[in-house]
């Protein structure tokens, strides 16, 4: 019975560290920045484009302008029927 006992205790312990050991490798592969898993990422506010108005992020989208007069784009098409309406 005592050893029936002592194996189930050496088997769990070496389950919990095999999970951890795992746990330590997948935030490392993340990296520092990455958020912790079931972290909500910080907002980011959008951009509409002004010709077929789809939402853009900023920071990835293709603009026209800087500072205030900025306007961002969903697409390179987008971005040409802007300009070529603004020179009409």
């Amino acid at each position: 019975m005592f050893l029936w006992l002592l194996r189930l205790v050496i088997a769990f312990l070496a389950w919990r560290g095999f999970s951890r050991l795992l746990g330590g490798i997948q935030e490392g592969l993340r990296g520092p920045d990455a958020p912790a898993p079931g972290a909500q990422s910080p907002s980011v506010a959008l951009a509409r484009d002004p010709i077929c108005g789809t939402y853009v992020v900023p920071s990835r989208a293709l603009a026209v302008g800087s500072g205030s007069d900025a306007r961002y784009f969903c697409s390179e098409n987008c971005r040409r029927a802007y300009v070529a309406k603004r020179a009409s």
